[in-house]
């Protein structure tokens, strides 16, 4: 196998060798074009929750908040202001002068159609669980609208800002009817307040947008100074960085670590390992249903635990601003803490472990995985050394997550961003709430992760997150991993800033 140091050197040589005979292209006509792998089949995050899709919808939409990732402080966006009435009751103030890319008038009508729409489960809104909480919503007067929950829920403003765009009223009416009978409300053309406005749409190809010329002039998002934006569908990612290099896009991410690299040596191209709000981590299978109980005993979890050099394949895989994970949150969340069980790397302790749970020559099964197949594999050969065999089973996210909640995953290697919510209601709960994602089902958990997602006191909180944290760990419920970074590369002459929720705003973006 070529070593790092040749692998990266012949990108290098190839990359330079393109550069020398095809000038990349420059912002002569104000666009944008970006690349990635995934299909995105609606620009909302109701029927489509792909990362690419949330990030189309917070150039396309606007919510009634927004989230300042660098000042990490909560802004009027459609809401000029909000208050809390009481537990359940929030009233928001819609900002006057809005209007969607159809010409329509924003105002508290299509508030309540959006919430009273997505809260109507037959919908099937695909991020239903991001308003488990929300029970409806109502007119006050022409310019106020309140939100009622069916129970408290102190991550509002956090999904609020983050997943739940609003769309104008009757929306989705019209929706055209499949072929069983069912509304294909994913086929709706996207109509939002946003700074961008979508002028074509071919699933699978490309989508492009163009900026809204009436965005309203206070908005936090602020005046887009690019004219036209372009997401194209480039399922392989050698193809997008010859793209890249060649000018027929300005803007990728996800490569990984070498290709980076190996792009960071062209004076045209900027590449830039930042952070992000995704983590990965192993879940087992704890009630035995898979075929094997081995990881019905807590000795062989914690052997896995102490089997994975996680710090190595995060420097190596991940890169520089890769942290390895202990809770089962992101340390950026609200109500994360670092106060739990560690599990070093300590292949004899694992050893140890296994012989003590009865495994003294170890055991094989299944592992299944979905997504950076290297750091699984990176994985599975940790396990081996400590003599836990796996079988690999490479599936889609979909597929993997059906297993998982069906109890036929024995181990699964899988990863969550939290919609980018800086909460651990985004993943704690959500995980181990009680929901059909909850592998443990642990009643004390759930009641502290309830206690937690219902006070309204961030120190009540906060203690009550810690110890479900603690006891997940104690119990290794779940094996967290590592944070994920993202590579990103583009036209160097592009003013462009990542941030760690991992939403590029290109509505701030501008050409040098």
């Amino acid at each position: 196998m070529p070593t790092h140091f040749a692998r990266t050197m012949f990108l290098t040589s190839a990359i330079c060798g393109l550069l020398t005979t095809t000038a990349l292209s420059g912002p002569d006509d104000n666009s944008l074009t970006w690349a990635a792998a995934k299909e995105v089949v609606s620009t909302d995050t109701y029927y489509d929750t792909s990362r690419e899709s949330v990030v189309l919808a917070q150039h396309v939409y606007d919510g009634l908040v927004f989230w300042d990732s660098v000042a990490k402080k909560f802004e009027p966006l459609l809401a000029a202001s909000w208050k809390q009435i009481d537990p359940v009751t929030w009233e928001f103030e819609l900002r006057e002068g809005v209007t969607f890319h159809d010409g329509s008038e924003f105002g508290p009508e299509d508030v309540v159609y959006t919430f009273n729409f997505i809260t109507n489960e037959a919908n099937g809104v695909l991020n239903y669980g991001d308003i488990r909480w929300l029970k409806g919503a109502e007119k006050i007067d022409d310019n106020t609208v309140r939100l009622h929950l069916i129970e408290p829920f102190p991550a509002i403003l956090s999904n609020l800002a983050l997943v739940l765009p609003i769309v104008p009223e009757g929306h989705f009416d019209d929706a055209p009817e499949g072929s069983g009978g069912n509304k294909r409300f994913v086929a709706v053309a996207p109509v939002g307040t946003g700074p961008y406005k979508v002028t074509s749409f071919k699933a699978g190809e490309a989508i492009v947008m163009e900026v809204n010329p009436d965005y309203f002039d206070d908005s936090p998002k602020g005046k887009p100074s690019i004219d036209k934006i372009t997401y194209r569908t480039i399922a392989d990612g050698s193809t997008q960085v010859a793209e890249l290099m060649t000018g027929g896009v300005d803007w990728i991410w996800g490569m990984n670590n070498d290709q980076a690299e190996a792009l960071s040596a062209a004076p045209e191209i900027t590449s830039v390992n930042a952070p992000t709000m995704r983590i990965s981590y192993l879940t087992f299978d704890l009630k035995g249903t898979s075929g094997t109980d081995v990881f019905t005993k807590r000795p062989v979890r914690q052997a896995v635990g102490h089997a994975i050099d996680r710090a190595r394949i995060a420097k190596f895989l991940m890169g520089a601003n890769s942290q390895v994970v202990n809770a089962a949150c992101h340390p950026v969340q609200f109500g994360c803490t670092a106060d739990v069980a560690v599990y070093d790397y300590d292949p004899e302790k694992a050893k140890e472990l296994l012989k003590e749970a009865g495994y003294p020559d170890g055991f094989t099964v299944n592992l299944y995985g979905y997504r950076d197949r290297e750091v699984t594999e990176a994985i599975m050969g940790d396990l081996a050394k400590v003599g836990i065999k796996t079988d690999l089973n490479w599936l889609k996210y979909a597929a993997a997550r059906d297993l998982i909640v069906k109890g036929k995953a024995s181990l699964a290697n899988m990863t969550w961003g939290s919609s980018s919510i800086p909460d651990v209601s985004a993943i704690t709960s959500y995980f181990f709430g009680g929901g059909p994602d909850d592998p443990a089902n642990d009643e004390q958990v759930q009641a502290d992760i309830r206690e937690g997602d219902l006070s309204s006191d961030p120190d009540a909180r906060i203690a009550a997150y810690t110890k479900a944290l603690q006891r997940i760990a104690d119990e290794v419920y779940w094996l967290p991993l590592f944070s994920y970074t993202k590579n990103y590369s583009y036209n160097a002459a592009l003013e462009f800033t990542p941030t760690a929720d991992e939403l590029p705003q290109f509505y701030a973006a501008h050409w040098k």
